[in-house]
């Protein structure tokens, strides 16, 4: 029976994660936070440290926390257990069995959030959790209480200089996690990080005017597409031709196995397209349209993530600010235009592909512009 005990620290490289031995100083002690990869020394302070070990045959291995010392001494302790074990000596140790440790956890769940989500809804989850990790010092996720999240607010806000909203959606994320471990209850409704609510930002039509001047022809159906159907970028990227109704006047949100892409909530939705948007796309239609043809591909024919880019270079183009143009604003214009127009919420939300009706209501805006200074004139008149 082996009884040797290794222990590593499992740490970003490059893109992903990997457990890596760490280092020992000159006195036998563990240097805090430095690692070997590739046969050099490398200081990594996130992630937890590990022991692993081969039992019956098989390895095992098991989260120790954040702490260098702690880690160290949890590895000589399960090196004496296993030499005592080795030795037909019976020991009593602390029943861990029912404990778990708060890095494993996280690794376990990421590892669900990544074959069951979005990888912008995993990379959203991998940071917030990253984070906790560096501000919570305990062990085991039984341990986690109230002031942990406090703390961890106060690490978002105070280390990482994060803006009140991003406070807020990592904080909610981390909670996500907690409940999932059944630990719920944990803080207050003071507890949690606030932020105000911005109004959604809109295009004036005269702007638009300016913008569409500047384009050329494929450009100017590009983001006409984005603002009279008010789909999100990724939605855009991966519609197809088959997607188009002309005879109902319609687009559908489609799941595409073909690119590993589905819809935002897995939701598929229906949108109608005004009738000079259809007669644009009826004549840039290729005439060898296949059914798995995009609307906007690259020239490879692969979905095209440049759009926010030329979004910038048309408005520069234009003489407009570019930091005032980008690809959400046309999605939050064509929600509000519809909401203005008479349209009810129930069906804008529908449209948007909105889940609950609060999102939708942020559309709701107050009006402005000359037509509506008019109205009030002749309202007091």
């Amino acid at each position: 029976m082996s009884t040797k005990v290794n222990l590593t620290k499992k740490v970003v490289i490059g893109t992903g994660k990997r457990f890596c031995p760490v280092m020992f100083s000159d006195n036998g002690r563990v240097k805090p936070d430095w690692v070997i990869v590739g046969n050099k020394p490398e200081r990594h302070p996130e992630g937890n440290y590990y022991i692993d070990w081969t039992e019956a045959g098989r390895r095992r291995r098991a989260s120790v926390g954040k702490s260098a010392s702690s880690a160290l001494a949890k590895q000589l302790r399960k090196e004496t257990e296993l030499k005592a074990t080795a030795q037909g000596i019976t020991i009593t140790v602390e029943d861990e069995s029912k404990r778990r440790g708060l890095g494993a956890t996280i690794d376990v769940y990421l590892d669900e959030i990544k074959m069951t989500r979005k990888p912008r809804t995993y990379n959203a989850y991998s940071n917030a959790l990253l984070y906790f990790q560096q501000s919570c010092k305990k062990t085991n996720i039984e341990d986690v209480d109230r002031v942990d999240m406090v703390n961890y607010k106060a690490f978002l806000r105070d280390e990482k200089g994060q803006a009140p909203r991003s406070c807020y959606n990592k904080f909610e994320c981390v909670m996500t996690f907690l409940k999932a471990q059944d630990i719920r209850k944990l803080v207050r409704k003071e507890d949690w990080p606030r932020y105000v609510e911005e109004e959604p930002e809109v295009y004036e039509r005269e702007d638009l005017d300016v913008f569409f001047k500047a384009c050329d022809e494929n450009e100017r159906l590009i983001f006409e597409f984005f603002w009279m159907t008010g789909m999100r970028e990724q939605e855009v990227m991966h519609c197809g031709w088959r997607d188009i109704n002309f005879k109902h006047k319609t687009v559908t949100m489609r799941w595409k196995p073909e690119w590993g892409w589905t819809p935002k909530m897995y939701k598929e939705r229906e949108i109608p397209i005004p009738s000079k948007l259809l007669d644009k796309l009826a004549n840039a239609q290729p005439a060898d349209a296949k059914k798995n043809t995009l609307l906007f591909p690259t020239d490879d024919g692969k979905p095209n993530g440049h759009f926010h880019r030329m979004c910038k270079l048309v408005a520069k183009r234009a003489g407009l600010d570019p930091d005032e143009w980008w690809l959400h604003k046309f999605r939050a214009t064509f929600a509000t235009s519809h909401l203005q127009n008479g349209v009810d919420l129930k069906t804008v939300q529908r449209w948007l592909g909105h889940t609950d009706l609060e999102s939708t209501l942020r559309y709701l805006r107050a009006a402005r512009g000359e037509a509506v200074h008019d109205k009030v004139n002749a309202t007091f008149a």
